[in-house]
């Protein structure tokens, strides 16, 4: 695991922990008991009753329409900038994908049941996993675990986080506490299961709008290909595409790229496996003018891409410089 990789990690565990604590903390909640959101420990209303009419449209703005704006806002400048930065490096849901999809690999060779032919046990990059059918134990474990954890969390972004996990833990949940969690779970354990990024690919509002936004952006952030050096691939086996969570083909041009979640583990499967070699990668990250050539519609009208955008030569320690 690189540096990036490292950050990912680090940046995910903490986002998923955020998301989990969240509402216990009073951090964000909708708490419908009482019809209004907490944020920060503080009750978030709009505040318009016993108001006039322009002390109401004035607390719309203030507490209503700007924050929402300037989130959208936020998110927007990020995904077009850096397209699914969130999906890769922040969500609760593409952590739960990425961790079961390295658990099914152990356990059947494949990271999903809709692959066809398993995964190399050995691959170029050093990735060596040897599937045993015993752990299939641990992913259904781990199914069902971050499901109901999932369902539980999010009914306490809506009704009291003490009410519900003491009622959870006492099994004592009312009626409608009770329909909650067996639907939610029952729709994770099928999509967790079956679809996870599926989903994140053709489902999620959120990823397909920064997607959008990121296709719009011909400089934006993206996975290069040094195509000068295309010849070195011959003898790979790979292993770009086989650390792609999302099962894309980090060599093509961008728009057969278009759910890539930045998360840029096929450019370190890259790295590992010409390192050894006294190479650099031919998968690196791209911007600006750079990113021009994988942006163009088809590979017949790509412009040519200046060897400066590529680095070329290790530094004295080992890794790309």
């Amino acid at each position: 695991m690189n540096r990036t990789q490292r950050w990912r990690l680090a940046w995910r565990s903490a986002f998923f922990a955020l998301f989990v604590l969240a509402p216990p903390l009073d951090l964000f909640r909708l708490d419908l008991t009482q019809g209004h959101f907490i944020v920060l420990g503080m009750p978030w209303t709009l505040d318009i009753r016993d108001t006039t009419a322009m002390e109401a449209s004035l607390n719309l703005l203030l507490r209503a329409f700007l924050p929402v704006a300037l989130l959208v806002a936020l998110g927007a400048w990020v995904a077009w900038r850096y397209g699914r930065l969130y999906c890769g490096w922040l969500c609760p849901h593409f952590s739960v994908v990425e961790m079961i999809n390295a658990l099914m690999r152990r356990a059947s060779g494949r990271p999903t049941l809709w692959l066809r032919k398993p995964l190399p046990q050995a691959q170029r990059d050093g990735v060596r996993i040897s599937p045993h059918a015993s752990l299939w134990v641990v992913v259904a474990l781990a199914v069902v675990g971050f499901s109901l954890l999932w369902s539980v969390t999010l009914l306490t972004y809506l009704l009291p986080p003490a009410q519900v996990w003491g009622n959870f833990f006492s099994a004592s949940l009312s009626d409608g506490q009770l329909l909650f969690l067996i639907v939610a779970t029952g729709v994770l354990l099928v999509e967790f299961t079956l679809a996870r990024h599926l989903f994140c690919r053709y489902g999620c509002a959120v990823g397909l709008a920064q997607s959008l936004l990121w296709m719009g952006n011909r400089r934006a952030l993206v996975v290069g290909f040094d195509r000068a050096r295309a010849a070195e691939c011959a003898t790979c086996d790979a292993s770009c595409e086989h650390g792609c969570p999302m099962r894309l083909q980090p060599r093509q041009i961008k728009r057969r790229k278009f759910t890539c979640t930045q998360c840029q583990r096929c450019v370190q499967a890259c790295e590992n496996v010409n390192r050894p070699l006294g190479r650099t990668s031919l998968l690196q990250m791209l911007d600006a003018q750079c990113a021009l050539d994988v942006s163009a519609r088809d590979f017949g009208r790509r412009p040519v891409t200046p060897a400066t955008c590529f680095r070329r030569r290790l530094a004295p320690g080992g890794s790309d410089a």
